[in-house]
């Protein structure tokens, strides 16, 4: 908001105009919030908060104060990755796994609203219309969502041929090892924020003062903090799953 406010000479003539009078981002029942510590969970009240999956910060901190009351509702715009837990709770499990580790009944509505900041299939499909490319190559994206795009492409009798191929499908396996590990280790300091390279090729996991050794080889864990624990490993699990190269399938 504050960005909006500041620069309001990058505004059209409108807006420019009416700031001699007022702010036209000066809202009156709209406030950013920069912490949990300043918010006043006092009556009703919608919040923007992120990250979107809900694996750490603001939104992962409103939603451990909310998801026990059925009066309350958490709702998830777009796309979001296997391994967050706004991903686990689009599907309305009875239960959800807190940041402490503890196991809890998950009450609150969850709505899920198809959203993205990039083009959707109509106007992708109208784009390769207008194109009409000899071949489309589908090279970012999650596999499984990829295949869905790539069925989608070849029902529509324009659309020529659809190739799903991975970025790494030419690279040396040795290469391909290496590339996962780099995600893997990405993806690792998304969900829990400090990972470090420990010895024997561990990874070490600190959170809130709690440490986990990460064995990648064997996936398996050590940590005095069993909630850590458990959370780290599945946490793995579940990257590991979904980090790996997509097969060639040419239609």
């Amino acid at each position: 908001m504050a960005v909006y406010q500041t620069y309001i000479n990058s505004m059209n003539e409108r807006i420019r105009n009416q700031f001699a009078n007022s702010n036209a981002f000066d809202f009156k029942h709209i406030s950013p919030l920069n912490s949990i510590e300043n918010f006043n969970d006092v009556g009703p009240s919608v919040v923007m908060a992120s990250p979107s999956g809900l694996q750490s910060g603001l939104s992962r901190q409103l939603f451990e104060m909310w998801f026990s009351d059925k009066k309350n509702s958490c709702v998830i715009p777009g796309y979001v990755v296997e391994v967050a837990l706004a991903k686990t709770i689009i599907n309305e499990p009875k239960e959800v796994t807190l940041m402490n580790g503890l196991i809890a009944p998950l009450n609150m509505k969850v709505h899920y609203i198809s959203f993205s900041a990039h083009a959707d299939f109509a106007q992708t499909s109208t784009f390769l219309k207008e194109l009409m490319p000899p071949n489309i190559i589908l090279v970012h994206g999650e596999a499984n969502e990829m295949g869905r795009l790539k069925q989608k492409l070849i029902t529509h009798r324009e659309i020529p041929k659809v190739v799903v191929e991975s970025e790494e499908a030419t690279k040396t396996e040795e290469e391909n090892n290496k590339k996962a590990e780099k995600v893997i280790h990405a993806l690792l300091v998304s969900l829990f924020g400090d990972v470090k390279f420990g010895e024997n090729g561990k990874l070490v996991i600190s959170v809130d003062g709690n440490v986990a050794h990460l064995d990648k080889q064997s996936g398996n864990v050590e940590s005095e903090n069993e909630g850590l624990k458990e959370r780290v490993r599945v946490a793995f699990q579940r990257i590991q799953n979904d980090v790996k190269p997509i097969p060639l399938s040419v239609s």
